[in-house]
């Protein structure tokens, strides 16, 4: 099969378009072909080795997480999926190897969900990854709900975007950070935007002057450092940055959850949902979405286009 995968760690360059085995099939996992695979921050992290110290690592590494395409074989303990079932995925595991910048993928049944019917295959594949991290976020760690005011740094990027829609859908006012060209998209998602920069704090306390329940950080530094004293007494903090914890905060990292995927597709089925892709790629040009993802500056998701 064909794949995007790494002999080493090292810049977009290391990237490379190969030839490898179809990958073996467990009893509780089903072998997907894709259609494509979503492009996510973490991905040109994990190529440049900067998570080594968290997962072992295995090359060639295919690299990726996310994917949207079609079940092709079920292992033999599998009674969740059957051939032909169209579906969704945040496939990773506790090491570094088969990822899903390939056609053919061996996804365990704990990391899938059935597509939305109400997004297309490039808007599915954009979905996992970054939606799991807001809902995760916002249902576990802030425990937002109705009535609550909900700040979210970094509004309009991947998981950003996701967390507006997710933060309203639980009933909570939300206001969002971002540069102004991206403030009608803010707007469009039901966000009250405010551009981030020096006197963003004076931006946020005029929108809400007794403080913020809640702030979600997807920016760290600076941003996050100035995020307490936004809050309400009381309020709450989490982040993608470890240094949120220095804080008081909570440390967010998503983790594969059929549950909350599901839940996710639900809300896009409900037209609650929808995945803003700004690019797509053809998979041999993964270098240049991981170096378009790495400027941090995309308006919601990039993807890769495996076998549209």
């Amino acid at each position: 099969m064909k794949a995007v995968a790494i002999r080493g760690y090292g810049g977009p360059e290391v990237l490379e378009l190969m030839d490898l085995p179809e990958p073996r099939l467990g009893p509780d996992v089903v072998l997907v072909r894709v259609r494509y695979a979503g492009v996510n921050p973490a991905d040109w992290k994990i190529r440049e080795g900067y998570i080594d110290d968290w997962f072992p690592a295995h090359f060639p590494m295919v690299m990726g997480c996310d994917l949207s395409g079609v079940v092709e074989r079920t292992g033999l303990g599998v009674t969740e999926f059957a051939p032909g079932d169209e579906v969704v995925g945040y496939v990773r595991a506790d090491h570094m190897q088969r990822g899903t910048y390939g056609e053919l993928v061996a996804a365990p049944v704990r990391t899938l969900a059935r597509k939305p019917r109400a997004l297309d295959w490039r808007q599915s594949a954009g979905l996992p990854a970054a939606g799991l991290t807001a809902y995760q976020a916002l249902r576990r760690h802030l425990r937002v709900g109705s009535g609550d005011v909900l700040l979210v740094h970094a509004a309009a990027g991947g998981v950003g975007s996701l967390a507006v829609q997710i933060g309203r859908a639980l009933g909570a006012r939300v206001i969002g950070t971002a540069s102004e060209r991206n403030h009608d998209f803010l707007r469009s998602l039901g966000a009250e935007p405010v551009t981030y920069g020096p006197g963003l704090a004076d931006r946020v306390r005029a929108l809400a002057p007794q403080g913020v329940d809640a702030v979600f950080d997807l920016m760290g530094g600076d941003t996050l450092a100035g995020s307490p004293a936004l809050l309400r007494p009381g309020g709450r903090l989490a982040s993608i940055s470890g240094d949120v914890v220095e804080l008081g905060g909570r440390y967010v990292f998503v983790r594969p959850d059929p549950v909350d995927l599901a839940a996710l597709v639900d809300l896009a089925d409900q037209g609650r949902l929808r995945v803003h892709v700004s690019a797509e790629f053809p998979l041999a040009d993964a270098a240049r979405a991981h170096e378009l993802v790495a400027t941090g500056h995309v308006r919601g998701k990039v993807v890769l286009a495996v076998a549209p």
